[in-house]
């Protein structure tokens, strides 16, 4: 098998994607914007949530910058290689996508604000790729932590492919499934917009609005 595999939008087989490693990746503590904790353990209250809308960096502020939200991180959800490194993401054998992880305070901020943000930010119709981002790294997907996002994300999703259609789009093609492992992605990576304003940000909207 080459390198890239058979192709960059086939997903991967469990038993085809790259071996990885025990080793998690090391990241800051701190969050570079909002100078809270990176990763958990969260502040009592806080839950969490995660979704992948193509390129991280551009969808990762897209979040922090929201109120009630009370921390971002950046990395690989959706896969089957333990703690990838950003490289072997790219090669599309290890089955992940770039994701988000959001924790906020949902006395501030429900879910239901999160997936509008979500479903507005990307066009979720376009398989594995976002705009000119193409591989299985940026299919756009909401991972549940709980069984209630579980409900609010799949009747949101068909609420938004209504409106979608009317509006003269194709189906959307977002994965929903339970949250496995997120792997964090290196510590540039964290935050690199607000490191990096001038820096690449893929994310582009339908122009369809959620009801």
């Amino acid at each position: 098998m080459s390198l890239w595999g058979p192709s960059k939008t086939v997903m991967v087989a469990a038993d085809q994607a790259l071996p990885g490693r025990a080793s998690e990746m090391r990241v800051p503590e701190r969050h570079y914007v909002l100078d809270t904790l990176l990763k958990p353990p969260f502040p009592v209250g806080m839950e969490t949530a995660i979704f992948a809308m193509g390129c991280f960096w551009g969808a990762e502020r897209l979040f922090w910058k929201t109120g009630g939200v009370y921390s971002t991180s950046v990395g690989y959800g959706g896969g089957f290689t333990p703690n990838p490194t950003y490289e072997e993401v790219c090669t599309a054998r290890t089955g992940h996508a770039e994701a988000v992880l959001v924790a906020f305070d949902p006395a501030e901020v429900p879910y239901s604000a999160l997936l509008r943000l979500f479903w507005e930010g990307h066009n979720p119709t376009q398989g594995m790729r976002q705009g000119n981002d193409i591989g299985t790294q940026y299919r756009s997907a909401i991972y549940w932590t709980s069984p209630a996002q579980k409900d609010e994300a799949e009747a949101s999703r068909l609420a938004y492919g209504q409106a979608l259609q009317r509006a003269g789009f194709g189906a959307i093609t977002t994965e929903i499934a339970q949250a496995g492992p997120f792997y964090w992605a290196e510590g540039h990576h964290q935050q690199y917009l607000a490191k990096e304003p001038g820096g690449y940000c893929g994310l582009g909207g339908t122009g369809v609005r959620c009801g």
